[in-house]
Order: structure tokens, then C-alpha cells, then sequence
């Protein structure tokens, strides 16, 4: 039932393109480096930690091959590699946290062969598949208790199975929920101008029997002026130490709606998200994607006017205060999310 979005296959990184969803479910087989930034950077993967994994596979599949001699030569390749599939996307901390996860197995394989580091490599990013997947449902075991029956919930983009590995942080909770038997309708945002809400989430929801009815962003504030959302549950590309959340454009609107309805705002995400490093979300790096996204339905019919000028951050901050808690593997975390995010998560 849950579809795996990357999957080491036959030497090859195989991956979902979800830019063909929902009309085909198309799977693309990446052989190098540059085949996988570039499907990162035309997020045909996508998703803060299915980028973790990407980024990790990507910088292996560039030393896969290496003609390098010793270990000095590998790590000077390495370091290249990184820098090349850091540059691909600049918000979403797990894509760094999957690089440093695969410089640190370096590190710790220094004293063995280039094929026993090279293997130490593969075995580190396999790894984070499969602790991924763990991940997820802890995210979702925590996160279903928020849940009551009946809840009617609201999301924004796409945080399910196609974001992760195979089973979703705010969509896992809803999935958690599900498994609990308990039966919830969702609202989902369409979220402009990747449709990733329409494309992608109502997409997930229907495979796995959930209740779900699409809207359109501007349409959130009506529903919640009728009393017909219950919670709002989203997801995460990075995390500061203040509990500022960065996540896809239009989250922070919704925010503010849910702050003013008196309607509770859940963040899901893993730890792998959180930038202790950074003290507040106005150190974030926001990415700013081509006009032609906003422009033209995508890619193919013009929707303004040729020579338009365009803003288009792909994602904003949502302050800490207006969030109710945020749901980790680690548990639920709430206010003051400064000292508990400290206790808890570990950088």
C-alpha cells in the first residue's frame, strides 16, 4: 500500500517522479550525481526528508566509481561532491543533515581501503531508509493521540509518504490515526504554485481510504469562520532552536488563521529537521524557484501576462508562537519550545 520514493535498485537509485503524479505513477532509475541533483532541483524528488536520503545517495553515486587511490583522494572528491548537491536545494535542512551523516561515515572509515569506504558509504545511506521508515511511524504513534474521532483536519502540501520514505510525518499522523480506527475527514490546500496539496496529498489520501475533499489556499479562513476544521497538522523543511518552522509557501497564512479560530497548529517533522544551530527562523535560508512556476500552468499554458515580473519564495517561516507543539519521534514537544527543544532533540 505505501509506495517507496527512493529505493536502492540494481546499482541505480530509483525514485518516484512526482511531477508525473497523479495522472501516472512513473518510476526513474538515477545513475549518477548529476541525474539526482537535477531531479532535486525539478523536485521530482522532494519533500525535507526524502531529500535527506536523495542527498546521501546522490553523493555516493559520485564516488561510486572513483578511480581514487587512497583515502586523501576519496575525501577530496567527497568534499566536491557535497558542496555540488548542497547547492541543489538551500532550505530544507535534512538534504545537509544526509551530507553530514555521509562526511561523518567518511571520517570513521578513514583507516580502511577505497572499496571498504566506498561500501561504509552505501551501507551509512541505506541506512537512512530504513531509519526513515522508523522515524515516520514514531512520528505518527505520537501524533494520532492529538487526534480525536470525527476530527476534521487541515493540511498544507504534501508531508506523507512521497515527502519521506513511505509513510508521511503530517500525513503519517493522519495514517496513525487511521490504523487507530479512527475515522477523520481531511482538508487539503492546494498549495500554489507546485500543487503539491492537489497533486500529491489528496493523491496519498485516497490510495489509503481517508476521507479528503481538496480546496483551493485562499479558501482556508471560510472553513475554519464555519467552525469545520478541527486541528491543522503540517509539516517541516528546517526547524530553528526557537521553534520558528520553515515550511512550503502559505503555511505561515494558515498559521495566523489557526491563531485567530483558536484551532490548534501541529508541526510534524523528525529531529533530523531541527537547526540547532541556527537561534530563530530569520536565519533560515528561504529558496526562491523560477517564475515560470507561477506563470504558466505548469510549464505548459500562460496564466499572466508575457514579461511579468514574479516573486516566488518557495517557502515562508511560521513564528514559534503561533505553533501548539511540534511532533517528533522523540515525542511531542511544546511550549517553551526553546528549553524543550533543547532537552530533547540533539543536534
Amino acid at each position: 500500500m505505501f509506495v517507496e520514493t527512493i529505493a536502492w535498485k540494481q546499482g541505480k537509485v530509483k525514485i518516484v517522479d512526482q511531477n508525473a503524479l497523479p495522472g501516472r505513477l512513473v518510476f526513474l532509475a538515477m545513475r549518477n550525481t548529476k541525474d539526482l541533483c537535477g531531479a532535486i532541483r525539478t523536485m521530482k524528488i522532494r519533500g525535507a526528508p526524502a531529500l535527506g536520503a536523495a542527498a546521501a545517495f546522490a553523493a555516493y553515486l559520485g564516488i561510486k566509481n572513483s578511480k581514487a587511490k587512497d583515502y586523501k583522494e576519496l575525501e577530496k572528491e567527497l568534499k566536491r561532491l557535497i558542496k555540488l548537491v548542497g547547492s541543489s536545494r538551500p532550505t530544507a535542512r535534512n538534504l545537509f543533515w544526509g551530507l553530514e551523516k555521509i562526511e561523518a561515515a567518511l571520517q570513521r572509515n578513514r583507516d580502511c581501503s577505497v572499496p571498504g569506504i566506498k561500501q561504509a558509504l552505501l551501507k551509512e545511506a541505506l541506512s537512512l531508509l530504513e531509519q526513515d521508515k522508523f522515524v515516520s511511524r514514531k512520528i505518527g504513534s505520537f501524533g494520532q493521540a492529538l487526534i480525536n474521532n470525527g476530527d476534521r483536519v487541515l493540511t498544507v502540501c504534501n508531508a506523507g509518504g512521497l515527502a519521506t520514505i513511505d509513510y508521511g510525518t503530517a500525513l503519517g499522523v493522519m495514517y496513525a490515526a487511521k490504523e487507530k480506527g479512527k475515522k477523520i475527514k481531511v482538508f487539503v490546500c492546494e498549495t500554489r504554485p507546485m500543487l503539491q496539496g492537489a497533486r500529491l496529498t489528496t493523491w496519498e489520501l485516497k490510495r489509503h481510504g481517508i476521507d479528503v475533499t481538496l480546496i483551493c489556499d485562499n479558501m482556508a479562513a471560510t472553513l475554519m469562520r464555519q467552525g469545520k476544521i478541527d486541528k491543522v497538522v503540517v509539516g517541516a523543511d528546517r526547524i530553528a532552536a526557537n521553534g520558528d518552522t520553515a515550511n512550503k509557501i502559505g503555511t505561515y497564512s494558515v498559521a495566523v488563521l489557526s491563531k485567530y479560530h483558536k484551532v490548534p497548529f501541529y508541526v510534524a517533522a523528525p529531529s533530523s529537521t531541527f537547526d540547532l544551530r541556527i537561534s530563530s527562523g530569520k536565519e533560515i535560508p528561504i529558496e526562491e524557484r523560477p517564475k515560470e512556476e507561477v506563470v504558466s500552468l505548469f510549464f505548459e499554458k500562460p496564466i499572466a501576462p508575457e514579461g511579468i515580473r514574479v516573486f516566488n519564495p518557495a517557502f515562508d517561516v511560521t513564528p514559534q508562537k503561533l505553533i501548539t507543539a511540534i511532533i517528533t519521534e522523540k515525542g511531542i514537544l511544546k511550549p517553551p519550545f526553546s528549553k524543550n527543544i533543547a532537552k530533547r532533540i540533539k543536534d
